[in-house]
């Protein structure tokens, strides 16, 4: 239900009560509440859209750049500051340990083995395994060298002590500055991705719903204004 054409719409009914029933009072409270309720209105709207011939209409969308570096500064200050991150890297519990087996997952660790091949060949063992088909007969070996490996660099990576030297690592002032940079950098590539038209969507979504309650109550009070008006002047 959109409050601003309600409250709009039931203070035009009451205008036009007032004017044919030719009641003064009536009529009163209905321009007074109108009267609050556009004017409310209005100040929503120019929140977001240019009116001609109004200054500081459309605001949001003409600072879209201070808003930009305003919702940075916010979480870079708030968020992603040095004090966090190392408190996120002291804190002791499993919820803060660093989980790399996805990552290494996703590593090719065809190379390594090839690497391995290419010592094994270059080696006083490759003439004898020449004999056995050579470079081809290590190939079978490729699968289960590449799953081991990775079963062991995961296992590695979550013993206490490899995690902690980790931490180590990250807390040093360089490492520590290194991070900072690529989470701003990340956060500034996120925000340069925004449009005009998406920050104002987004602001206008979230603060409508709460804003449209000032049409009502402009309407509310502005009808009050009214009837005191009106009973004062009979």
């Amino acid at each position: 239900m959109n409050k601003s054409i309600v409250t709009n719409g039931l203070a035009i009914i009451v205008v036009i009560a007032g004017y044919l029933l030719q009641h003064q009072l009536v009529l009163n409270i209905g321009l007074f509440a109108l009267s609050g309720a556009i004017t409310n209105w209005l100040a929503v709207h120019m929140l977001f859209e240019k009116v001609p011939g109004l200054y500081g209409s459309g605001v949001i969308p003409d600072r879209f750049e201070d808003f930009k570096l305003a919702i940075k500064e916010l979480m870079m200050t708030q968020f992603f500051t040095a004090e966090n991150i190392d408190r996120f890297l002291k804190s002791p519990g499993e919820s803060n340990d660093f989980h790399l087996a996805p990552v290494i997952e996703k590593v090719d660790l065809s190379p390594s083995f090839d690497s391995l091949v290419k010592v094994i060949m270059e080696s006083s063992f490759g003439s004898m395994l020449g004999m056995f088909g050579g470079q081809e007969a290590l190939m079978p070996l490729k699968e289960p060298f590449i799953d081991n490996m990775k079963t062991s660099l995961i296992n590695m990576t979550r013993e206490d002590t490899f995690q902690q030297l980790l931490r180590d690592e990250l807390e040093q002032p360089d490492v520590m500055s290194e991070i900072r940079q690529q989470i701003e950098d990340i956060v500034e590539k996120r925000l340069n991705e925004l449009t005009p038209g998406l920050v104002k969507a987004i602001i206008q979504d979230m603060i409508k719903k709460h804003l449209g309650w000032l049409v009502v109550w402009g309407g509310v009070f502005g009808g009050l204004i009214g009837l005191i008006a009106g009973v004062i002047r009979f």
